[in-house]
C-alpha cells in the first residue's frame, strides 16, 4: 500500500473514531511530531553528555530502574 492509500485509509479510520481521549491522543501526537525535528548532535557535545553521564553516575545521580517504572505508571 502506497502512502497516499496508507493516508486514506488512516482518515477512513479516524473519522469512525467516537471516544474522544483517543482524539486527544492522536492530536498530542501529531503535535509533537510537528515539532520534533531531529537533529543530530555533534561528536564534542556527545562526549560531553556521556562524561557528565559518568559524573552523574559516579556522585550517584540516578534512578533504580523500579523506581522510574513506578514514576512512569503515574504518568496515565
Amino acid at each position: 500500500m502506497n502512502l497516499e492509500a496508507r493516508k486514506i485509509s488512516f482518515i477512513q479510520e479516524f473519522l469512525k473514531i467516537q471516544s474522544e481521549e483517543t482524539i486527544s491522543r492522536l492530536e498530542s501526537i501529531l503535535k509533537k511530531e510537528k515539532t520534533d525535528t531531529f537533529q543530530p548532535m555533534s561528536r564534542e557535545k556527545l562526549n560531553q553528555r556521556i562524561d557528565q553521564s559518568l559524573d552523574d553516575a559516579k556522585k550517584g545521580k540516578t534512578t533504580e530502574v523500579n523506581d522510574l517504572i513506578s514514576e512512569i505508571e503515574k504518568w496515565s
